[in-house]
């Protein structure tokens, strides 16, 4: 399973929001690149990318912190980004700033062929960020009234499903483990788990659901829970 350390940019700084909240916000750091060359160092083999702000307004202001980063960890580690990923060309962008693979959520729910013509330009994960099952979008601001099962086999190009139960974003109360593993039983696609992971004992947990692919974890590393070097030792250990 792989470890994917989270970033999440506003304003360039490295924050963590509440449960998608935009009004509680926790910064942690004005050197995300410094972060993701730590993340690097420590092992990471992907280093995953929210623009918070492009999520929001769609306005790609951290779009150079992206192109930042990816040119930092090159040879080292893979950048994922997601986060106001709306348009064939915010793709070519992104691949041109180095982004190994780009995450898709709101505008792919609304539009499913997309993810077939960004998929021809740099890998796609389609993101189903949910509460209770219903699919969020625009940075959770709005519901979809869509279910994250009923869209499992709506993406056949896509690469990844990271699927987040927002409820448990940046809480560190646990992960989603039956839905998750509910999503991976029935998605021919592999699912990377988000949210609410707090613990190594959350890692080894995931790291026994059968067709969970990775897991990205933010607030966890940043609360010194554990490190980088830690996970993945425990990503390691037989499940």
């Amino acid at each position: 399973m792989d470890l994917f350390p989270a970033i999440d940019l506003r304003g360039g700084r490295a924050v963590r929001l509440l449960q998608g909240d935009y009004a509680q916000e926790t910064v942690y750091g004005d050197d995300p690149v410094a972060l993701a060359e730590s993340f690097a160092a420590a092992g990471a083999r992907w280093i995953h990318v929210v623009d918070l702000d492009a999520a929001r307004t769609g306005d790609p202001v951290n779009r150079p912190v992206v192109a930042a980063v990816a040119a930092a960890v090159r040879g080292r580690a893979k950048v994922q980004t997601g986060g106001g990923v709306r348009s064939v060309a915010d793709a070519e962008a992104l691949a041109a700033a180095g982004v190994a693979r780009v995450v898709m959520g709101s505008a792919a729910v609304k539009d499913r062929t997309l993810v077939a013509s960004v998929f021809r330009i740099v890998p796609v994960a389609v993101g189903l960020d949910h509460r209770d099952g219903d699919v969020a979008l625009h940075g959770w601001t709005q519901g979809s009234g869509l279910n994250v099962m009923d869209l499992l086999d709506c993406y056949p190009d896509a690469e990844a499903f990271i699927i987040t139960n927002i409820a448990r974003d940046g809480m560190l109360t646990g992960p989603d483990i039956e839905g998750l593993a509910a999503a991976a039983v029935a998605s021919p696609i592999p699912v990377i788990a988000s949210g609410g992971v707090s613990s190594l004992d959350d890692l080894r947990m995931l790291n026994r659901v059968s067709g969970l692919a990775g897991v990205i974890t933010g607030k966890a590393i940043y609360e010194h829970r554990f490190t980088v070097g830690e996970a993945l030792e425990t990503l390691a250990e037989p499940s």
